[in-house]
């Protein structure tokens, strides 16, 4: 039993601590990042936690992976590539986690993120991949998407938002559709994000306690937790009729979410043979000041109060 409470508490400490990292990777810097590639210690300290990816190895790989990302972003834009990776997964698996170490130091006019709502009556009336073909990027653009046009071999077919007549028609079509966006010249990567039975309901629960997390948890996600096994035989059957040679499927496995981030993120810079891209360097003019130029007072009350 002491074991036990040990293990359940330790979990607990590295669920917490990544939440907190979520707003240490924004303000730590590349001086640390260098500072952490030079330090001796790392492999040792990583021998030290089984099965645990150390912290500070994690950052000093996000923050390289990260400087990787930019440089495919540049490659994009130079070359005027079109990119499209889509985030598949079931509820809790780590997607947004990973979207969001992917486009945390990226330019939002060129790697954007796409998570549609529920689709409108009207939209329901349209044909099935209408709605996200707006979606789709113009040249030098990235799009992910977090949950795409496979919600059809998903949460739709098992909760009976649609017919067995349709998915069986969204399994003749989706790989027609993705080839076609392949043969207009989009570079297609699809991304499933697998977690066990128990990471799952460890999620959900410190969803549930959690205040900060509590609106990750939809009704319809508790749904799925008790059709676990629905959605592992939709899951199978996805597998087997979409994943084809022009955009096959990658499993991340994704109970250790460290892991999953670091494994998503080189995988995806593999897809693309980039290299870096010379920029001009960048010098500021002199400031013009002209002796004429009155800065005028701004009036006490527009400012905010300063309460810190």
């Amino acid at each position: 039993m002491t074991q036990f409470n040990e293990q359940t508490a330790a979990r607990l400490q590295q669920e917490i601590e990544d939440s907190f990292d979520e707003e240490l990777e924004t303000e730590l810097s590349e001086s640390l990042l260098g500072m952490l590639a030079d330090d001796a210690e790392l492999a040792e300290a990583a021998q030290r936690h089984v099965g645990e990816l150390d912290r500070r190895t994690y950052f000093r790989e996000l923050f390289r992976l990260q400087h990787e990302l930019i440089h495919l972003q540049d490659w994009v834009v130079q070359q005027k590539l079109k990119m499209v990776v889509l985030f598949e997964g079931r509820d809790s698996a780590g997607k947004g986690g990973a979207i969001k170490r992917i486009t945390q130091r990226l330019n939002p006019r060129v790697v954007r993120v796409v998570a549609l709502p529920a689709p409108s009556e009207r939209e329901k009336s349209q044909w099935y991949f209408q709605r996200y073909v707006p979606h789709l990027p113009a040249a030098g653009e990235i799009v992910l998407f977090d949950r795409s046009w496979y919600n059809r071999s998903g949460v739709e077919r098992v909760m009976g938002f649609c017919s067995e007549a349709d998915v069986e028609e969204f399994f003749r079509s989706v790989p027609e559709f993705e080839r076609m966006l392949v043969r207009s010249g989009i570079i297609l990567v699809k991304y499933w994000f697998s977690i066990t039975d128990a990471e799952q309901q460890f999620r959900f629960h410190m969803r549930i306690h959690d205040p900060l997390k509590q609106w990750k948890l939809s009704p319809m996600d508790v749904e799925s937790r008790r059709r676990w096994e629905d959605y592992t035989r939709a899951k199978e059957a996805m597998l087997e009729h979409t994943h084809i040679p022009e955009a096959p499927w990658w499993v991340v496995h994704a109970d250790d979410k460290r892991r999953a981030r670091l494994n998503c993120i080189a995988h995806l810079l593999s897809q693309v043979n980039y290299d870096d891209v010379e920029k001009p360097t960048v010098v500021l003019p002199p400031r013009v000041r002209n002796p004429d130029y009155i800065r005028h007072p701004i009036p006490d009350d527009m400012f905010v109060p300063e309460i810190w």
